[in-house]
């Protein structure tokens, strides 16, 4: 007999648990099917951002950053440490402490809302039915008056630098790395290469990074980009721009990538590889023929305005749909999504959904890009604020960086606000409320920030806008 609920979410990552506990909270009787197998070769929620993305890179990075900081940063604090070592055996044991004790806390509270978990690969059948197929092979069918697709994406990875044992790896393999490479590749200087590298030159490694466009962090503000790119030049990461990779090849004295730039063929001998080319919707083999769900070009799923489907009842959300692969999106759509079934009305506003990179320094904005604004012909006021004129970013070791706000040349209403500096992930959240709330840049001018604190360069950008920036020279607007 095929069991029944109200709700059948596919993937358990930041989209679609979170779906399933609001379904649960609305009164719907929910089931989750996830097939993840962790490290310890046991069921496990939570999807990649838990197990091998978001949550534990955090931790190494946050590891990695105390190191440097003892081994390079405290002399001027007047604190010297003599025998200095790194364990990263044990930073690893960490990372993975914190990882189980995150993924059975979401276990945890799908017992306390009665949501049962289906464990084993989803597949949508026609009807709103989901055949799961357990790791022991036996299947299973459960359907539902209504489906929430959320299988999330995977790494791509490029044929001519095909996963490798630990030397050549993706994202998730560079995390459980237990010695320090001496001498790291990265292809690919997007957010998670950053990040990966970023981690393994703190803690010793010599790491070249080599994108193949020619703009670094194409996506973020110009000047965040060129402030951050500079700053990691400083820190001894090599980015290479405009560096094509052409060839791989292992042997027995490394990985030898072959890659074209503007001077020609280049060669870099390096003792491990991690590819970082991006990521692609999970969607293969996710559904029958019959199904009715369509696929586009790149596989991501169909939805309208609403996350539904070509199939009434049948939803999609996160990184399986268009739109920045960011698990805090998935989330908030998956609320969406079950806030929808019970009746409600729910609203995303996709021009306030924040980006972070948790690099050091941190970059983080929200909101249109003056290159944007640009293309879109909106007429535009910017200020910014440079952290170097920051009393407690100055306190904190942590003065490189700034803040910079765009507003509606007409309304003044705050655009975009973009970050490069301390705390940035954290700032921008503040930024994420105001852009959500409507605020003008004068708004937030007229606000008390308390002192001292890295926000007041929020504060002092938003006066910058109309050239009244309190703690920095700027030109007065007309």
């Amino acid at each position: 007999m095929t069991d029944k609920y109200d709700v059948i979410v596919v993937g358990a990552g930041p989209g679609g648990y979170v779906a399933a506990i609001r379904c649960a909270q609305l009164g719907l009787k929910t089931a989750c099917v996830e097939e993840w197998i962790n490290k310890q070769q046991k069921p496990a929620l939570g999807g990649t951002c838990l197990n091998v993305g978001c949550i534990p890179s955090k931790a190494l990075l946050e590891s990695s950053e105390r190191y440097e900081e003892i081994a390079k940063h405290n002399a001027d604090h007047g604190i010297t440490v003599d025998g200095l070592q790194i364990d990263v055996a044990k930073m690893i044991a960490r990372k993975d402490k914190i990882v189980s004790q995150l993924t059975g806390g979401i276990e945890q509270l799908f017992k306390a809302n009665g949501i049962t978990w289906l464990q084993g690969r989803g597949k949508l059948l026609a009807g709103k039915q989901v055949e799961v197929t357990a790791h022991d092979g036996t299947v299973s069918t459960a359907a539902a008056d209504n489906v929430i697709i959320a299988v999330g994406s995977t790494p791509i990875e490029l044929p001519i630098a095909k996963w490798l044992d630990t030397r050549i790896v993706d994202s998730a393999g560079a995390l459980d790395w237990e010695t320090t490479p001496g001498k790291l590749g990265v292809i690919g200087a997007g957010v998670i290469g950053l990040e990966m590298g970023s981690v393994w030159r703190r803690l010793g490694s010599e790491v070249v990074v080599l994108e193949a466009m020619d703009d670094f962090l194409g996506a973020a503000d110009r000047d965040v980009a060129k402030s951050a790119q500079m700053q990691f030049k400083k820190q001894g990461l090599d980015i290479r721009l405009s560096s094509k990779v052409a060839k791989v090849d292992v042997g027995d004295n490394g990985v030898t990538v072959t890659y074209n730039d503007p001077k020609g063929e280049q060669t870099l001998v390096v003792d491990r590889l991690i590819v970082a080319v991006g990521r692609k919707s999970n969607t293969a083999g996710a559904f029958a023929a019959d199904s009715g769900v369509q696929l586009d070009d790149r596989g991501r799923v169909v939805v309208d305005a609403h996350l539904q489907t070509a199939v009434p009842g049948v939803y999609a959300i996160g990184d399986c749909i268009v739109g920045p692969m960011l698990a805090h999106k998935a989330s908030e759509e998956g609320v969406l999504v079950a806030e929808q079934i019970a009746g409600q009305k729910p609203h995303i506003n996709y021009d306030a959904i924040p980006w972070v990179i948790y690099t050091h320094p941190e970059i983080a904005w929200v909101g249109k890009t003056e290159a944007e604004l640009k293309a879109a012909g909106v007429a535009y006021n910017t200020g910014s604020f440079p952290f170097a004129a920051n009393g407690r970013a100055k306190a904190m070791d942590q003065a490189d960086g700034l803040v910079k706000v765009l507003a509606d040349a007409k309304t003044d209403r705050i655009l975009g606000v973009h970050f490069v500096g301390p705390l940035a992930s954290e700032l921008v959240g503040q930024a994420v409320i105001a852009i959500e709330t409507e605020c003008s840049s004068e708004d937030l001018a007229r606000m008390t920030f308390a002192h001292p604190t890295v926000s007041e360069a929020i504060h002092e950008a938003m006066l910058a806008v109309d050239g009244r920036a309190l703690h920095a020279v700027g030109k007065k607007r007309k």
